[in-house]
């Protein structure tokens, strides 16, 4: 189950990144959308921090996109 749990969250963070990179986005600029540091924000997409279902809402909303598209294994659309 850690496994598996360890998979999703590395989909979930490469898939954030993705979309802030398509949408143009810096890490400053959702760190600081979010009340966070750069360094932290960092850590969310790097994997090495675990995010809360709330902090995830948060990021589809600024990425505009739906939860379900950075929750996606088959990537990001």
């Amino acid at each position: 189950m850690q496994k598996k749990n360890n998979q999703i969250g590395k989909t979930v963070s490469a898939n954030i990144r993705k979309v802030r990179e398509k949408k143009n986005f810096t890490q400053d600029y959702l760190a600081a959308k979010l009340a966070i540091s750069q360094n932290a924000y960092s850590k969310i997409e790097l994997g090495y921090s675990k995010i809360t279902i709330n902090r995830l809402i948060e990021i589809a909303i600024i990425l505009e996109v739906e939860v379900r598209t950075l929750l996606n294994q088959g990537g990001s659309k």
